[in-house]
């Protein structure tokens, strides 16, 4: 059984890898994924990556891969080589994630399917040409991604239990736009608690400023690590 802890993934939004290593160096071992997104990964995240997935970390890519086929299957390749645990890819096309999974072939890297990003509402959706409610696309989504053979999806934690009952026990759902009680929703539009994320049938849980800006750090991604805990034997 993954650990609470483990379950915890902090996300680096910084603009350097010196940041980075500050960041990693206060937080020691309480948390068991680190994320890299794109403003670290134009900033020479993509060596960190491989740096820290050889010093035993569990690195997450979260790079929202979508390109033609031959590109995401070229970049993913690149990405396994890393030893990087996760790896994010929209799943907007079968193209893509067929693409993916090829691009994956016998490595240890698990795919995930980007859904619909937390800050986005119906509105948003509308702007995009898209006239289905965001619960109704994530779901349509997650299940492109299960039969294209990925590990798991990307979703908010209002959208979590439905995808776990259609989905089934095995397919993993990371949750973003996790907001501890108190915390602003910032640019986030569809947030949950940490609590309420794993009662809905989370695997992992992203989170980044309410740990990454928070005085103590270290503190705080405890603090969250134990609302795991205690949602997970509830």
């Amino acid at each position: 059984m993954t650990s609470a802890r483990d379950r915890l993934i902090v996300a680096l939004d910084v603009s350097s890898v010196e940041e980075a290593r500050a960041l990693i160096v206060g937080l020691g071992d309480s948390v068991g994924v680190y994320k890299i997104g794109l403003e670290l990964l134009f900033a020479g995240g993509f060596a960190l990556a491989g740096e820290l997935a050889r010093e035993g970390h569990a690195v997450f890519i979260d790079a929202k891969l979508l390109d033609i086929e031959a590109t995401v299957e070229r970049a993913t390749a690149a990405v396994a080589r890393t030893g990087a645990r996760f790896l994010t890819v929209h799943a907007v096309d079968r193209k893509a994630l067929q693409a993916a999974v090829r691009g994956r072939g016998d490595s240890a890297l698990k795919l995930l399917g980007v859904t619909v990003l937390t800050n986005l509402g119906a509105a948003d959706l509308v702007q995009q040409g898209i006239h289905h409610p965001p619960a109704e696309l994530v779901l349509h989504r997650a299940m492109l991604a299960k039969e294209a053979g990925f590990d798991g999806v990307i979703a908010s934690g209002q959208e979590a239990a439905a995808i776990r009952k259609a989905a089934g026990a095995g397919f993993l759902i990371v949750t973003p736009g996790i907001r501890p009680q108190g915390f602003e929703a910032q640019d986030q539009a569809r947030t949950v608690t940490p609590a309420e994320a794993i009662a809905a049938g989370a695997d992992y849980l992203v989170v980044g400023r309410p740990i990454t800006r928070a005085p103590d750090p270290r503190a705080a991604a405890l603090a969250i690590v134990e609302e795991i805990a205690q949602a997970t034997r509830s």
